[in-house]
């Protein structure tokens, strides 16, 4: 039988991130297809009451919670000391987490304390014949492969997007703290502050409906024999703006300050999606002035809805890739939709 321990540390309100609720939801359904297992919750934060409140209703047999202010930072010498704590007070044989930042940093460690195997970058975990199963992409997200280990305690970090979110409702729930030691030595990193970008400077938006995706075309010659670069950006800034969408690149985009080539400013390879880029999952996508060749529109297997600009009919987002596409200029076409949403 299964002991199944969801890892979550709590956000700066106190609560449990999108992230900690999709790993919550994919465990509950694991346990449940899993005859025998039980389900326990362990919670990392300054105060984690109202965290587990928020997650009364999920049906966990424990809720266990390491507390305190020097828990409030994401330290890696104080973050892998409660997750052994919670592993080996949850006696758990499985352990999910969401690979946020703040888990991934100290998940691995953890594991080796606890004696056990990681698998990092699942897009899902099930029962296949009564035993527990991880799902995984491989040679540039080409290859999917279904994955179990016997080794416990199995630790598995789940990628964001790929479950849906519990979301159950709130109640009052009785959690056991667990006490851990932490010696001075351990607290001697600090977190001064945090330096982010205004919300209208960000372009990468996880949780954003729309993926907006720009192509090299953008930064062509256009019908008067000019390249646009300076427009382009005020078009694109402007849509992302008014949307507040995400913005991705094909390759050949971010690649052309190598070339010597006019470039958006605002676009690195952090924006880059595709074989060798990000695997964005959002509900909804628009690809403009790109012509959508396999490497690019492998990173678009999980956009629900594809849309795309281009002014060939021709090109392979109308070879089955896209679910629409528009044969139009694409700088006509995001003028016209800037217009309409500033008029809105």
């Amino acid at each position: 039988m299964e002991t199944i321990l969801v890892l979550a540390h709590t956000e700066a309100d106190g609560s449990l991130g999108k992230a900690a609720l999709e790993t919550l939801g994919a465990a509950k359904t694991l346990s449940a297809s899993l005859a025998g297992s039980t389900l326990v919750v362990g919670l990392i934060g300054t105060e984690v009451q109202a965290a587990a409140n928020q997650i009364a209703a999920a049906g966990a047999a424990r809720l266990l919670g390491v507390a305190g202010a020097e828990f409030a930072q994401p330290r890696y010498s104080s973050d892998v000391l409660a997750v052994e704590a919670l592993g080996k007070a949850a006696a758990a044989t499985i352990i999910l987490a969401p690979a946020t930042s703040r888990m991934n940093r100290v998940l691995a460690g953890a594991t080796q304390r606890l004696g056990g195997r990681i698998d990092t970058h699942a897009t899902g975990i099930a029962a296949a014949d009564g035993k527990p199963a991880v799902t995984r992409w491989y040679y540039r997200q080409r290859m999917e492969a279904v994955l179990s280990r016997t080794q416990r305690p199995w630790v598995v970090a789940l990628e964001s997007g790929c479950s849906a979110a519990f979301a159950g409702a709130a109640g009052q729930a009785a959690v056991e703290l667990v006490p851990v030691a932490l010696p001075a030595a351990h607290q001697r990193t600090t977190v001064t502050g945090i330096q982010a970008p205004s919300a209208d400077e960000q372009t990468i938006r996880p949780d954003a409906k729309l993926l907006f995706v720009a192509g090299a075309g953008w930064t062509k010659k256009q019908a008067d024999g000019q390249a646009h670069a300076a427009e382009a950006e005020q078009i694109i800034l402007g849509f992302l703006g008014q949307t507040k969408s995400s913005l991705g690149s094909t390759k050949s985009l971010v690649d052309l300050s190598g070339e010597g080539q006019q470039v958006l400013k605002f676009m690195s390879h952090l924006n880059q999606i595709g074989q060798t880029g990000a695997t964005p999952r959002h509900a909804k996508g628009l690809a403009t002035c790109c012509h959508g060749e396999e490497p690019h529109t492998v990173g678009w297997r999980f956009i629900n809805e594809r849309r795309a600009i281009n002014l060939n009919a021709a090109c392979s987002w109308a070879q089955g890739k896209a679910d629409v596409l528009y044969v139009a200029d694409a700088f006509a076409v995001m003028r016209k939709v800037n217009e309409l949403l500033a008029a809105k």
